[in-house]
């Protein structure tokens, strides 16, 4: 499945993102830099309820934010080397936690993450408009 969108209308695919995986718990989302990772990860968690400032993890690496079915945890792994790395900050524990996980740049670390993850593609299609698969 694919869903295009641009700033305006980032809220409502976000909402038919979380109504395609309601109960998934292990996010990988692919792209390149300035893809629009981190922000399509902001709309998930506005979506879920999340209240706090979402930023993005890149120096502190996993970002927790409450919401109202508990919590998720924002990782973003572009800054390690390798699997040892995530390993040592603490990344597969927060993977297998139970709690939602949306995880920027999973090619760092791809041996970590449970079978189960969902692994999305986000593309751009020009300077206005991003498309994500699943």
């Amino acid at each position: 499945m694919e869903i295009c969108f641009s700033l305006q209308d980032i809220l409502p695919a976000a909402e038919k993102f979380w109504q395609q995986w309601p109960s998934q718990k292990v996010f990988a989302f692919h792209g390149s830099m300035g893809a629009g990772k981190t922000t399509f990860i902001h709309a998930l968690c506005s979506i879920k309820g999340v209240t706090d400032t979402v930023g993005s993890p890149t120096f502190s690496i996993i970002n927790e934010y409450s919401y109202p079915g508990g919590k998720i945890y924002h990782i973003d792994l572009y800054r390690l080397r390798d699997e040892e790395e995530a390993l040592r900050a603490g990344v597969e524990d927060v993977l297998y936690s139970g709690q939602l996980c949306l995880v920027e740049w999973p090619e760092r670390a791809p041996g970590i993450f449970p079978p189960e993850t969902i692994e999305i593609k986000i593309e751009t299609i020009d300077p206005l408009t991003r498309k994500i698969q699943f």
